[in-house]
């Protein structure tokens, strides 16, 4: 009697064959942008007739959020962040742009040459949950089916991260490392966020494992492994955090994570590279490390002008670390999730400024992730993409916009197809 094996299973039962036979390492990246990234002013089209429409829709009274066109000098004079002062966007030359004609936000022009001429990086347009293909008649319609709770932020970020709006428990990052963990030796670093609990890393079995930008948060022991000085005190307190005296779940379970989160401290105190090697970080010849003066990790403020630290590239430089530590061999994984995040996109006022900002941060932190990657031999293992709540209304509201649908994302990787548009750009 011939017997059919759901897909499901065929596909997990083929996915821990290949985790456990792989000898070589993998990792993905969602760098998810909260707030609902107003994605059709990061890339947009700019052939004539494109273009007109943007800047006709876009050209709003009282603070025009409409950019310029490419080669369009800046006007020093202008006020600070606003599209004459920042002048034209940047073209960019996708390898099959179906006759039409393309540019980045003006504060992106760090990537440029990822897109044009390394092709390490790609965009996917116009993407976003559906139940269907929408028209605008359609989206009217009551019956016609539609995401849940469109437009709000909380849903639309569990959406994009667990395929259902808030409350869900799963998200497809842990979904993935449910699949994979079984390949790696030491399963507790398959999801890793660098950017607090995230839902997206959430797992039927993996718990995601959250790290701080400096490194794993330390259970009250110092450097040496010393509490007051002594070692003894440290195995005592080690000892009493890390068993339960009791029979009550929640008291067992938090014994469970303090000896999760001291074993793990351990293992990754003795294999993270310093955060001041190089390539991730600029070497301290006196004095203590701090990543916030780091200059490989300071990016500037087109809007003011001003130097100054990036969270997100603090991020990826943990994150760097740990692909690096993986792929000597010191954590017991060959296959990885990852998380980080940059805030503030939720732009209905002054987007101008704020947008521009944000642009600068994102552009920055994602070459200075490439480069180090680049200096580990690791491009074409590691595979980043961006993720936001939702794009953003066309029409301005006078200095910003609203909370839309569909955006535009970034795909970055050695292994990507980059210098093409993936989809239909609107």
């Amino acid at each position: 009697v011939y017997k059919r094996q759901p897909l499901a299973l065929n596909l997990l039962a083929a996915s821990h064959a290949a985790a456990q036979s792989a000898t070589d390492y993998r990792a993905i990246v969602c760098v998810f942008l909260f707030g609902g990234n107003d994605s059709f002013n990061m890339v947009l089209p700019t052939d004539s007739s494109s273009f007109a429409a943007y800047t006709s829709t876009r050209n709003q009274a009282p603070d025009s959020i409409a950019l310029l066109a490419p080669g369009t000098a800046p006007v020093t004079t202008a006020a600070a962040g606003s599209p004459a002062r920042l002048g034209g966007v940047l073209p960019i030359n996708p390898i099959d742009a179906q006759g039409r004609s393309f540019a980045l936000h003006p504060s992106m022009g760090a990537l440029v040459p990822l897109f044009d001429t390394q092709r390490r990086l790609a965009i996917m347009p116009n993407v976003g949950p559906l139940i269907l293909p929408t028209s605008k008649a359609q989206f009217s319609q009551p019956p016609h089916p539609k995401p849940a709770r469109l437009f709000s932020h909380n849903d639309q970020q569990t959406t994009w991260q667990a395929l259902s709006p808030e409350g869900a428990i799963i998200g497809w990052g842990g979904r993935i490392g449910d699949l994979l963990a079984s390949g790696n030796t030491n399963a507790a670093f398959t999801t890793v966020s660098a950017a607090g609990n995230s839902v997206f890393l959430s797992g039927q079995v993996v718990r995601q494992y959250q790290i701080g930008t400096n490194g794993p948060t330390r259970v009250a022991a110092d450097s040496a492994g010393r509490v007051y000085g002594s070692t003894a005190v440290t195995t005592a307190l080690e000892r009493i955090v890390s068993r339960s005296r009791g029979g009550h779940v929640m008291e067992a379970d938090l014994a469970v994570v303090a000896k999760r989160s001291i074993e793990a401290e351990l293992l990754l105190r003795n294999s993270l590279a310093a955060q001041d090697a190089a390539p991730f970080g600029t070497p301290v010849t006196s004095g203590t490390y701090n990543a916030a003066n780091d200059p490989l990790l300071r990016y500037t403020n087109p809007v003011t002008g001003a130097v100054g630290a990036s969270n997100l590239a603090q991020q990826f430089q943990v994150v760097a670390r740990m692909i690096d530590a993986s792929r000597r061999g010191a954590t017991g994984v060959r296959r990885q999730v990852f998380f980080v995040s940059l805030g503030g996109f939720d732009t209905h006022d002054f987007q101008n400024r704020v947008h521009t900002d944000l642009m600068a941060r994102l552009a920055h932190a994602m070459v200075y992730f490439d480069s180090v990657l680049g200096s580990l031999g690791a491009q074409g293992s590691v595979t980043s993409f961006t993720a936001s709540d939702f794009g953003r209304t066309f029409t301005s509201n006078g200095d910003g916009t609203d909370p839309g649908w569909g955006s535009h994302q970034f795909v970055m990787g050695g292994a990507v197809r980059g210098g093409r548009l993936f989809g239909q750009f609107p």
